[in-house]
């Protein structure tokens, strides 16, 4: 009787989920976090059923929000600077819809914004047409079953990670309208495949009982990046590996596998050859590729309490910005003593929930988060910072940002500069901002 009283309660206590349809009126700001996750979660699953749930599931845990870093102080403005706050401007210049499903990506590339989506589309925007125009669902280019979490852009091509654990190389075609891009390959490919699959050595373990190629992402593949000359591709994954593929042929040619110990959620590369990861196990770390050798460990960046999900660096590559689940962006900066040791400057705080994306544009830093909004942040004196503007907008957690000068706005007296914003949030929409930022701030 014991034994049937217990299986009832466990049955009384069960929790029960109901799947989220893929349609546009997404009711997102109406739910838990509880909830959010789980609903996230459920579409994991149903887009990647042979993925490891116990990564994704950790993965997933980016919307939760942890008490603020209180371990670093706070990078505020001086007094001087407040008072000239005032004198930005910005607001919302479109909403770009068409998208019926999570926005997971966004990328820019000339005149055109590129934007993923959890059920596999991707669209092109085109930058010089005028904000008021009716975008409509003709500007989807390529489509797949797998989520799309990441897209970089190189010449003709397009590379996207999906949730699948593959990568997939588009031909970009924007001459002909209304035309989807033809897929020329999936990584790693047929032959990067067949010459591994008959050696032993090739197999590495990926779980308790089972082994695969060195060349195959086992989980998400969540991030991509391109080297500087745009030879190299690097993926990072929630299999806590990272991979490097050469671009003219798409051949991996090297794996570090167990790079964390927890999903890998973003990846950035510096002019110089740094490459940073971010990871849900609390760590970023700095890799460099020895000559003729394989990338090593410079060194481990530990600052953070909570799941790191996204990185930034500045243009010089002099800073790097971490966003994690505290809420906190934590501003690293170059010892002058050494090359790749990075030490802590402060944080920049204002953000309620978990900070999901980070973009930088000139000497502008921009955070989207789980509350909802976009900040706007401005290096200043003394490594000062200030928060220029709070975007407000979105009815669902913002998980992609890209920025851009305005070149459209010519200030000929050199008063000020305007920038595009691009976000891209769980509400299904692509919003854009106009700020405009004095010169003097």
């Amino acid at each position: 009787m014991k034994n049937s009283a217990l299986y009832l309660n466990c049955l009384i206590f069960l929790p029960l989920q109901f799947p989220v349809r893929n349609t546009k009126m997404v009711l997102l700001p109406f739910l838990s976090k509880k909830e959010l996750s789980d609903s996230d979660q459920s579409n994991s699953k149903h887009l990647s059923s042979d993925s490891s749930s116990s990564l994704s599931s950790r993965s997933f845990s980016s919307l939760y929000s942890q008490p603020s870093l209180l371990s670093v102080p706070s990078l505020s403005i001086s007094s001087s600077q407040f008072e000239h706050l005032s004198n930005t401007y910005h607001h919302c210049a479109a909403t770009l819809t068409g998208h019926s499903s999570y926005i997971f990506c966004l990328s820019l590339a000339g005149n055109y914004l590129y934007s993923g989506s959890s059920n596999g589309e991707i669209f092109v925007w085109d930058r010089n047409s005028s904000i008021q125009d009716n975008y409509s669902t003709q500007n989807i280019v390529s489509q797949s079953c797998s989520a799309v979490k990441s897209i970089v852009i190189l010449g003709d091509k397009l590379f996207s990670a999906h949730q699948d654990h593959r990568i997939r190389v588009w031909k970009i075609d924007n001459g002909t309208p209304n035309k989807k891009y033809k897929c020329i390959a999936t990584l790693p490919t047929i032959n990067d495949r067949c010459t591994k699959l008959f050696w032993t050595r090739n197999y590495v373990q990926v779980r308790r009982h089972k082994k695969c190629t060195w060349v195959h992402h086992v989980d998400t593949v969540s991030a991509l990046a391109l080297s500087k000359d745009g030879s190299l591709l690097y993926s990072a994954s929630w299999d806590r590996s990272f991979k490097v593929w050469r671009t003219s042929d798409f051949k991996c040619i090297e794996s570090v596998w167990n790079a964390h110990d927890d999903a890998i959620n973003s990846i950035v590369l510096s002019n110089n050859g740094h490459v940073y990861t971010g990871s849900a196990d609390k760590k970023i770390k700095v890799w460099k590729k020895q000559e003729d050798k394989n990338h090593t460990l410079l060194a481990t960046l530990e600052k953070h309490k909570s799941a790191v999900n996204a990185l930034a660096l500045s243009e010089d590559g002099s800073i790097l910005y971490s966003g994690a689940c505290d809420r906190s962006i934590v501003v690293w900066e170059k010892e002058s003593s050494s090359a790749s040791q990075m030490v802590v400057s402060g944080a920049l705080r204002g953000h309620k929930k978990s900070i999901l994306c980070l973009a930088v544009v000139s000497d502008l830093v921009c955070s989207g988060s789980a509350d909802k909004t976009v900040r706007i942040w401005k290096r200043g004196f003394g490594k000062s910072y200030s928060c220029l503007a709070v975007f407000e907008g979105h009815s669902g957690p913002v998980k992609c940002l890209t920025a851009a000068l305005d070149t459209s706005v010519k200030d000929d007296s050199g008063s000020g500069n305007s920038y595009l914003v691009y976000s891209g949030s769980l509400d299904c929409y692509v919003k854009v901002w106009k700020l405009w930022v004095p010169n003097y701030l």
